[in-house]
């Protein structure tokens, strides 16, 4: 049996068959990318970044529809800190986040942290399916 040095995008291409999507090059790269450090938060232009130093030829505008394709299949959480300005969480289990608006970073914060007691009634014909905090933080003064 070959070792995951051996098979480089095992990992990757396991995941992207478990969610039914085609193993295009570029997805495996991209999910390498994002799935092989573990738990983190990252922008469509640091995920972009990241794969220009790696050699992976991708467009800006690639790396954007691969991850909110991640997203729809539930792979990828994406957090909204502010309009226009997304970070895709490879962490998709129920968790919240510190903002940290000084040098523009996401850190987890464990569910059981945030103990939320009243929710307003949603609107007709909706339900919540969940709910996330943002907390935003700045460095003391």
């Amino acid at each position: 049996m070959a070792s995951v040095q051996e098979r480089p995008f095992a990992d990757a291409l396991a995941r992207l068959k478990e969610v039914g999507l085609r193993p295009t090059r570029q997805r495996l790269a991209l999910a390498k990318l994002l799935f092989d450090k573990g738990d983190h938060h990252t922008t469509a232009e640091q995920l972009h970044a990241a794969a220009r130093a790696a050699d992976v030829k991708v467009s800006l505008a690639t790396v954007y529809n691969t991850l909110h394709q991640f997203k729809d299949v539930g792979i990828l959480r994406e957090v909204v800190v502010e309009p226009g300005r997304s970070y895709f969480d490879t962490n998709t289990r129920p968790h919240h986040h510190f903002f940290h608006e000084d040098d523009v970073r996401l850190i987890d914060i464990p569910d059981e942290a945030v103990e939320l007691s009243r929710l307003p009634e949603p609107p007709e014909g909706a339900e919540i399916s969940r709910v996330e905090v943002v907390i935003r933080v700045g460095a003391r003064r």
